[in-house]
């Protein structure tokens, strides 16, 4: 289809069958973005070929400038230049291709239309099967649509009772939130209380060791000697008082 396109001119195509006259349509229709023309249908059979596989649009396309013979001279030039040039080489393969393209295209030719007639008929039942079922399904899904219909207009009466049970849910929640909220918040004040209090112990017990360890190491630094030394001075410093007291007192 794509090499029909590639060679077809205007002219040609608006003068070739079905096949020119659905693409002109369809140029027209993407060519005009303001056209609503619906999309034809794809042709089910393909345009004209000669010798089986080459378009008549080729032939059409260059009769005006080389004639009829224009085609078959190209081909046959084509054809010598890769002969002359051994592009291709001609072998036994090549042989038993020709019997092969042979006898390929009598089957064709000669059973092409039974074969074609055969497929046509099993596509045909095929189309009818899909239609039918195609049938039964639109007429439940259009069921299904008045169903859903019907159920809908039921539901607009409950709309009221669904918003009431919705708030319900809703205050239901917010309670639960507010008891959780609360239970962590006093699980946390209790955490926090004990952490106080075992640090203020851990304190206390620091300051009660510290004190008890600097109380006997001071005691145990006293020497016997020193502790007399100290008696003895601090006599004397009691008899200095006492006398100045004396003094003052007399004065």
């Amino acid at each position: 289809m794509l090499s029909r396109i590639v060679f077809v001119s205007a002219n040609a195509v608006k003068s070739s069958g079905p096949l020119g006259a659905g693409l002109v349509q369809l140029s027209h229709l993407h060519t005009s973005p303001n056209s609503q023309a619906p999309v034809p249908a794809l042709p089910e059979k393909g345009g004209k070929t000669r010798h089986g596989i080459i378009p008549e649009e080729l032939f059409q396309l260059l009769y005006a400038k080389t004639g009829v013979t224009g085609p078959y001279m190209l081909g046959a030039g084509l054809l010598t230049y890769i002969l002359s040039k051994e592009i291709y080489i001609i072998n036994h393969e090549t042989f038993a291709a020709a019997c092969m393209g042979t006898v390929i295209i009598y089957g064709v030719r000669k059973f092409g239309p039974d074969v074609a007639a055969f497929a046509d008929k099993l596509n045909e039942e095929k189309v009818q099967k899909a239609q039918e079922v195609k049938d039964l399904a639109m007429t439940s899904l259009a069921q299904a649509v008045q169903d859903e219909k019907k159920e809908q207009w039921r539901a607009e009466g409950r709309q009221m009772l669904f918003d009431a049970k919705r708030n319900n849910v809703a205050m239901l929640l917010e309670t639960n939130r507010r008891e959780r909220v609360h239970m962590v918040t006093n699980d946390v004040k209790k955490r926090l209380d004990y952490q106080i209090a075992l640090q203020t112990l851990h304190r206390r017990m620091e300051q009660e060791h510290m004190v008890n360890w600097v109380e006997k190491n001071v005691v145990t630094s006293i020497t016997p000697q020193q502790e007399k030394t100290s008696i003895a001075k601090c006599i004397t410093d009691l008899k200095v008082l006492a006398k100045v007291q004396q003094a003052k007192a007399t004065a």
